[in-house]
């Protein structure tokens, strides 16, 4: 059986996706922020104010999930360009295990996030 060869360039592509993907998220959270200052406006109960501060929290914690998979990307690009720098544009074992590593991040940030947002939509559903 043949082993499978993994290329600088196709990673770098995959980088560039999930690059994409997180600019997007980002630009969401802005848009989701934006809709919680509405309802501070619109809404006085406790109840309404402890949900739209839950939310304010959350997408904190995502903004941060967002730097630190911007960032391990960045790390790994830097890896593959120092490899790619000695001539060699196959990767070793580590850089694919870190790719895959990153990889995993991304489709585990991916899963909270949905869950996320399904729960803002609903909590906007209701109080919009």
């Amino acid at each position: 059986m043949e082993k499978e060869v993994l290329y600088n360039e196709n990673l770098h592509f995959e980088h560039r996706q999930w690059r994409s993907e997180l600019a997007f998220w980002e630009d969401e959270l802005k848009s989701f922020n934006n809709r919680l200052s509405e309802l501070v406006t619109r809404w006085t109960k406790k109840e309404v104010l402890s949900k739209v501060e839950h939310f304010q929290n959350e997408f904190i914690l995502h903004g941060g999930a967002i730097e630190d998979l911007k960032e391990c990307i960045d790390i790994h690009e830097g890896q593959m360009a120092s490899q790619s720098k000695s001539g060699k544009e196959v990767l070793n074992v580590v850089l694919c295990k870190n790719h895959v590593q990153v990889r995993s991040k991304m489709e585990s940030q991916r899963l909270i996030y949905a869950n996320l947002k399904k729960d803002f939509f609903r909590f906007l559903t209701t109080y919009m």
